[in-house]
């Protein structure tokens, strides 16, 4: 397998730009992801990068290389995944993403469950808010929750989250009601915004009676961490513009209330993002089925929690696919 770990290295060199970064990726040394670039090099008789102290960049023959090493490597994992699936025992690691208050609320939770099920896979999990490469990062598989984007990736949507401007009843009582978006910006409302490298939070999409427009509010208060935005609502410091799962609780409690309702925040997709060859491998499918299933009844429980204080209704329900 000496050539083929050679391949993997050579691929994430490449696409991480990065021989140290390369490196940590695949839980190795630097000396030994420079080690199997030489022996690659030396077996085709060619530079595949050139090397500055500070730079590192494919040659031509690298660059040409890249595509057919990709086509190899991609047989192999499909290969390889027809034998696991045959054998009905999946195994290896899956790399999953997802933004901090889906993976604690909805994707965490339930690791320790899928891997009780299938006890030779094993997952990674990393949890963040900002937006994440798959391919740069090594990624399986990705929940987003927002807009999302054209791309390459294969998609599947797992629900669509209704959305609310919510804030303490300290801070209405301090600051009044705004009765819609207008009443945010001329009224200049302390609004928490989520920031971070690529972030839209300082406009605001919400739905006045002539459709979807955006509002540019602003506030003294930002984080790249959604529930540290949720932590500063409830303490009275300003409105914050939420998935209703994720305030489910607070809203039935009467910490939060709906603010400027007659202008809601537009619905938000979450989804399972994934590599198109992904997902014929076994264990990533197993992956996929058995979270989103969870995820959809979670969803149904938060929402109905909610509706059911009778302190927010969606203007269109959650869209949940069977």
């Amino acid at each position: 397998m000496s050539y083929v770990n050679n391949l993997r290295m050579f691929l994430r060199v490449f696409e991480l730009g990065s021989m140290s970064a390369a490196a940590r990726d695949q839980r190795v040394s630097p000396a030994v992801a420079s080690s199997r670039i030489a022996e690659l090099e030396k077996h085709l008789g060619v530079r595949l990068f050139n090397r500055t102290t500070r730079t590192l960049t494919p040659t031509d023959q690298g660059r040409l290389f890249y595509d057919g090493a990709q086509k190899v490597i991609a047989a192999i994992e499909t290969a390889e995944a027809a034998v696991a699936e045959m054998a009905e025992h999946p195994r290896g690691t899956i790399f999953v993403a997802a933004p901090l208050g889906v993976g604690r609320r909805f994707i965490a939770p339930h690791i320790p469950a899928f891997q009780e099920q299938y006890p030779n896979v094993r997952v990674r999990l990393r949890l963040s808010d900002r937006k994440l490469d798959l391919a740069g990062e090594g990624l399986d598989v990705a929940f987003q929750l927002g807009f999302v984007e054209d791309s390459n990736l294969k998609m599947r949507a797992v629900a669509e989250c209704p959305r609310v401007l919510c804030a303490a009843p300290a801070y209405i009582a301090r600051r009044g009601m705004p009765a819609d978006g207008r009443a945010l910006v001329a009224e200049r409302h302390d609004c928490l915004l989520l920031r971070f490298p690529g972030a839209s939070e300082f406009q605001w999409l919400l739905q006045t009676p002539d459709g979807v427009a955006r509002f540019d509010v602003s506030g003294p208060f930002e984080s790249d961490d959604g529930d540290v935005l949720t932590g500063w609502a409830l303490a009275g410091a300003g409105i914050a513009n939420k998935t209703v799962f994720e305030v489910a609780e607070h809203l039935a409690s009467g910490a939060l209330v709906p603010v400027a309702a007659a202008t809601p925040p537009a619905p938000v997709q979450l989804a399972c993002l994934y590599p198109h060859r992904r997902l014929q491998d076994p264990k990533i499918r197993l992956f996929i089925d058995f979270t989103i299933a969870r995820c959809r009844a979670e969803l149904r429980a938060r929402l109905a929690l909610a509706e059911a204080a009778g302190n927010h209704t969606p203007a269109e329900p959650a869209q949940l696919p069977r």
